[in-house]
């Protein structure tokens, strides 16, 4: 009788956290995976998709996942990030938001597993965030990602998105580097649209560079559509 007790406690506490709680997925489809200004699909068009829950207390959780290129001499097509965190707001104005990332690949054995922190803030239409990983992919070495976030809305469903990061750390200590976009962003009905250029400080010294579509690092434009689920009828 006390186990069936504390099953059904159990059950009742999922049933009222399920109660408060969203969940949803998104599709895209986009003509580069870009990572921070680097190209991880060597390139080519990627098929991404997320699925999340969050709750009202401002608890999230979720997996987003994309087909990856390495080129040749690596293996693996497939990346998994799971991740978790907490989001609320101080007021109108002033957000935050905690959490914590593990990239998997699951397909590969050369490319290795490895966790990132971030926290962020903030103001209206900006955002700074910061990231931390103490084992940047796979090579115990620390590696720190610093980004702002601009987003304006604008007449007619359309919107502004700009970005600016930087990359640093024991990870790039011979090649830390800038990366950046700007890009336009279009509402229609459930799809949303985006076509941004993206850029780095990277140069023909750097290690990190390349023109080459394995990891290429220098400007191109991206475009990308996306539908969440379940569409609302609004």
């Amino acid at each position: 009788m006390k186990l069936s007790q504390g099953l059904a406690a159990v059950g009742l506490s999922f049933a009222a956290l399920a109660a408060h709680a969203e969940v949803t997925g998104t599709v895209t489809g986009i003509t580069d995976y870009n990572f921070r200004g680097i190209s991880l699909s060597a390139n080519d068009p990627a098929l991404q998709g997320s699925i999340d829950w969050a709750h009202d207390s401002g608890f999230y959780a979720g997996a987003w996942a994309s087909n990856i290129d390495y080129g040749d001499d690596t293996d693996g097509d497939l990346e998994v990030d799971l991740y978790l965190g907490f989001a609320g707001s101080f007021n109108d104005d002033l957000g935050y938001d905690v959490g914590l990332v593990y990239y998997t690949y699951p397909s590969s054995d050369d490319i290795k597993e490895y966790p990132e922190i971030y926290g962020a803030l903030s103001y209206k239409w900006l955002e700074v965030k910061q990231w931390y990983t103490n084992d940047y992919s796979g090579t115990d070495l620390d590696a720190f990602y610093t980004e702002a976030n601009g987003t304006f809305e604008l007449p007619a469903n359309f919107g502004l998105a700009l970005h600016a990061g930087y990359n640093y750390g024991d990870a790039f200590e011979d090649t830390e580097y800038y990366d950046y976009s700007i890009g336009v962003t279009y509402t229609l009905g459930h799809f949303d649209f985006g076509l941004s250029y993206v850029d780095t400080s990277l140069d023909e010294n750097d290690a990190f560079y390349s023109d080459e579509d394995v990891f290429k690092s220098t400007g191109r434009a991206i475009f990308s559509i996306s539908t969440t689920f379940p569409w609302s009828n609004e």
